[in-house]
């Protein structure tokens, strides 16, 4: 590997605009890139031709963010290895996402291990690292790349890079810090200074081996009920409500952690009032963007309307704020939480703003339906099967809330308007992710928007 030219040419940066729209964690889907600007750049220990490039990313629009990425050189043939992460060729040399590159991710493991600066690079490791471990990149679709070092660590590189302290940081540290079992032990973290902030990169926790995730188990539930032509969800062997009851219980452990641990209080009318008007700014921004949704515009500002008449106080805390199946692990001793950034597309002092844990309720209860309902897309119309997804999201919805309730001493379901208001909500960010990216399932949430929408206009919301 050598390193002949610098990474902030402009073949470097027309290439890289041409690359990222097609990755999976970048964020501006749908806008065309104008420019990509490389903010700093870092040379990782090791072989040369690696290095960590902070990428400044402007939109059509004008719109900024910034990414992170881990950017190999070759002046030679590429190994099979890193075929797969080539970006292309730029100044005689092909140029990849090292984070597949096992020479790039040990040389971050080092760095952590050592908790020292390199380069502006900071790295700090709160546990006696074993360095020599392998890694490999995980293949599941996130907004995110975690490499897995051996079966110990994971480490997350957070793509979309916002100045400040990540919540998945921040709230992992703190769960651990109050010995919640439901939590992976942060052992270490890189960060860097962006804007006068010091900033997070990158996360290193302790990987659940033997694991299980949660879609991947809640699914096969689902496909084991429609191999079953004449049972119900209660009668088929794989029947998931039992541990959708367990998830519900430290999903409000969790929560009452997060109220004692970090910062929590109760909001009045006001707030209870800007809360409505901000779930009916995220709607007027997906109609502009999916026309599919106008049908149901009138029934959803009706129930974010009931959010606005609320007089009562309304606990708010941190939470997880993108919660979902694909977000917790079955263990061997229990279910464990991932993944507390929030939405990464939504602004950091959003993620990291007091709200009511009737959101990752809210959460949770779309990922049921999406689990039960995301075969019928890729099956086609048939009325029987629709029945059973219908039955087996309700008895695992019901379960989760009974586990939570009795965890919790309070029932999610009695406060009906503000639970109905954040499920609309996260189908209306649904009903947009779907429209850009897969638009075969696009009738998943809009089903769900006018079943839930049909039923805040027939009880008026007057509770």
């Amino acid at each position: 590997m050598n390193a002949s030219t610098s990474t902030s040419t402009p073949a470097t940066t027309d290439l890289l605009a041409q690359w990222l729209p097609q990755q999976r964690w970048f964020g501006g889907k749908g806008r065309a890139v104008t420019s990509v600007e490389v903010e700093s750049e870092t040379g990782l220990p090791g072989p040369s031709g690696l290095a960590h490039l902070l990428l400044r990313v402007t939109d059509e629009e004008g719109g900024t963010e910034r990414y992170q990425l881990l950017l190999g050189r070759l002046d030679d043939e590429v190994p099979q290895r890193l075929q797969h992460a080539v970006i292309g060729e730029a100044d005689g040399d092909v140029l990849y996402d090292a984070a597949h590159d096992v020479e790039a991710t040990a040389a971050l493991l080092d760095l952590i291990a050592g908790g020292s600066e390199h380069a502006g690079l900071l790295c700090s490791s709160i546990a006696d690292l074993d360095t020599s471990l392998p890694s490999r990149v995980m293949g599941a679709e996130q907004s995110n790349t975690s490499v897995v070092y051996g079966e110990d660590y994971i480490l997350k590189l957070f793509r979309r890079v916002q100045p400040g302290l990540n919540p998945d940081l921040e709230i992992s540290r703190a769960l651990a810090a109050a010995g919640s079992p439901h939590v992976a032990a942060p052992l270490g973290w890189v960060e860097t200074d962006v804007d006068g902030e010091r900033t997070t990169l990158a996360l290193l926790q302790a990987f659940a081996r033997n694991a299980t995730e949660g879609w991947a188990m809640a699914t096969a539930s689902v496909r084991d009920l429609f191999a079953e032509a004449d049972l119900h969800a209660d009668e088929v062997g794989g029947d998931f409500a039992a541990e959708s009851e367990r998830l519900g219980i430290a999903t409000a452990e969790v929560h009452a952690l997060l109220a004692s641990s970090l910062p929590s209080r109760t909001a009045g009318p006001d707030e209870s009032a800007a809360t409505a008007r901000q779930l009916h700014e995220r709607l007027d921004a997906a109609l502009e963007v999916v026309a599919e949704l106008a049908p149901y515009a009138d029934a959803l500002r009706l129930s974010y309307d009931a959010v606005a008449r609320i007089t009562a106080s309304v606990p708010v805390q941190r939470v997880h704020g993108d919660y979902h199946l694909g977000q917790v692990l079955r263990t061997q001793d229990g279910w464990l939480l991932l993944d507390f950034e929030g939405e990464p597309a939504r602004p950091l002092a959003e993620r990291t703003a007091l709200m009511s844990p009737l959101r990752d309720v809210a959460g949770m209860l779309r990922s049921y339906d999406y689990a039960a309902r995301h075969l019928l897309a890729e099956r086609g119309g048939d009325a029987q099967l629709a029945y059973r997804a219908a039955e087996w999201a309700e008895r695992n919805r019901t379960a989760f809330c009974d586990g939570y309730a009795a965890a919790a001493g309070t029932d999610p379901r009695d406060d009906a308007v503000l639970l109905r208001a954040f499920e609309l909500d996260k189908a209306v960010y649904e009903v947009v992710y779907e429209a850009r990216n897969r638009p075969s399932w696009l009738p998943i949430p809009l089903d769900s928007i006018e079943r839930l929408a049909a039923s805040a206009t027939s009880e008026g919301d007057d509770r």
